[in-house]
């Protein structure tokens, strides 16, 4: 728990810090999105292959050195002296989260037995909400206090005492695991991800920067071939070994392939908006990072809100609608925050933000939590723990291309605005133009889930997912809780 929480609040604090971050290493706004895209992209493409790992040489080995990897990047991170050497350091620590995070689940689920699982998954889904509340507020903190006059460094210095006790901790109180059948490494697959992906973002990300080169075209065209190979290399995999990084059949099965499609939409509607939304209040309406973060909270709490209730209590009864529902809320209140926005311009207040926030809030909450029980409903039982790892990959790599979108949506607008507009008044219309497209990615969202199953799964009374069949491997039960 110690290490899920770690990963949750790093993911959430380096926002609110990076206006602090660029002002003080001189980071270039290219360099900026690569310090968020980089952790998203390294965390996606070793998702999978670090919980195939941790199956074959140990759960708690692979957790102890993911652990320590993530506690070292995190102090490269905290020393870096150029932003180089943090968008390096931040590839590392995504690189490092992949090993630790897919064991967390993986060992809860092979060290309780099944009546005791309720509680700690309850327990999890707790540590999940304070994470997604104190990140922002902690990191504001941390960068106003202005520690040792350390300026935005202590966000990532904060994960060294945190990470020493989860070795220690983890050392003494975690029972080794592995899983029963032996596996394979696709390696080949994991290669030609990360490729394909690389080839796609960096040209998004620096094209601006650069005057978009005729190279970045061929690049994201290039792109698409790679994916063509992992698509036709995997299939080859799995009829040669049975053990491909991506499961071929899957895609067969039309509310997991919708449900692939809905993951990417909402991350990338996620990478685009959170990012945008820093820049907005600290550069466009120059508020602190105090400021910022705590004008957050109302959004937090509401996802939080919402996602209980959402899996606890109205997903058991109305199903997708609940989902289709939380696309649509999430949506309106994108359309809200727009009008607000530019109705009060730079005057804009906090309080005035807290509604169209708590409506995005809870539109997020409906869909975040019960997603991917949802996608998983109609999936073979022999292939949960390849398909739910899957899921859990895209949205990473959803993110990542929504982080290097931000130069089109946001970074585009800002260069054109400049020129007749202010600093603020530049960044406040990027803003709006920006949360138009998250508002354009709910309604593709709520089309794509019209294929997913009306009920997707059976709950028993209560609320709670009934356990997982016998036939399923732990693995692949952990993994789907």
């Amino acid at each position: 728990m110690t290490a899920a929480f770690m990963d949750l609040v790093d993911v959430t604090i380096v926002n609110v810090a990076i206006p602090s971050i660029q002002r003080d290493a001189g980071a270039s706004f290219g360099q900026i999105q690569w310090i968020t895209a980089g952790y998203a992209l390294a965390f996606a493409a070793g998702l999978i292959t670090g919980g195939r790992l941790g199956d074959i040489h140990g759960r708690k080995r692979l957790f102890l050195i993911g652990v320590a990897g993530f506690t070292l990047a995190s102090a490269l991170c905290g020393f870096a002296a150029d932003p180089e050497m943090l968008v390096a350091a931040r590839i590392l620590q995504g690189g490092m989260a992949a090993m630790m995070v897919p064991q967390v689940l993986s060992i809860v689920h092979a060290t309780f037995p099944a009546h005791e699982r309720g509680k700690v998954f309850g327990l999890f889904g707790a540590i999940v909400g304070l994470g997604a509340v104190s990140g922002p507020v902690l990191g504001a903190l941390l960068t106003e206090w202005n520690v040792l006059g350390l300026e935005w460094r202590p966000i990532f210095l904060i994960n060294l005492p945190v990470g020493v006790a989860a070795l220690l901790l983890g050392r003494r109180y975690i029972s080794e695991s592995k899983a029963p059948h032996a596996l394979k490494l696709d390696l080949v697959g994991v290669a030609l991800v990360t490729l394909g992906l690389l080839m796609l973002l960096y040209p998004l990300t620096r094209g601006r920067e650069l005057g978009w080169p005729l190279w970045g075209y061929a690049s994201m065209a290039g792109a698409l071939v790679v994916f063509g190979a992992l698509v036709a290399y995997e299939r080859r995999k799995a009829a040669r070994d049975g053990s491909p990084l991506i499961e071929p059949s899957l895609f067969r099965v039309k509310s997991f392939a919708a449900g692939i499609a809905v993951q990417t939409v909402f991350g990338v509607a996620l990478g685009i908006f959170f990012l945008v939304w820093t820049l907005y209040m600290q550069v466009g309406l120059g508020w602190t990072p105090l400021h910022a973060g705590l004008t957050g909270v109302p959004f937090s709490i509401a996802v939080s809100v919402a996602a209980g209730l959402s899996v606890q209590k109205l997903v058991p009864r109305f199903g997708r609608k609940v989902l289709q529902a939380g696309a649509l809320v999430m949506g309106l209140g994108v359309l809200v925050y727009i009008w607000e926005s530019d109705r009060y311009g730079l005057a804009i207040a906090s309080w005035q933000m807290a509604l169209p926030l708590v409506v995005m809030g809870t539109g997020m909450g409906l869909i975040v939590a019960p997603l991917t029980d949802t996608v998983l409903s109609e999936v073979p039982r022999e292939h949960a723990g390849s398909a739910s790892g899957l899921i859990n990959t895209v949205q990473q790599m959803g993110n990542a291309l929504g982080l290097g979108l931000v130069s089109v949506v946001f970074f585009g607008v800002v260069d054109d605005r400049l020129t007749s507009a202010p600093l603020g008044p530049a960044f406040v219309n990027a803003f709006q133009h920006a949360l138009l497209w998250v508002a354009a990615l709910m309604v593709v969202m709520f089309l794509l889930m019209s294929a997913l199953p009306k009920r997707p799964a059976q709950h028993l009374e209560g609320g709670g997912v009934q356990e997982p069949l016998p036939a399923r491997t732990k693995e692949e039960g952990a993994l789907v809780h």
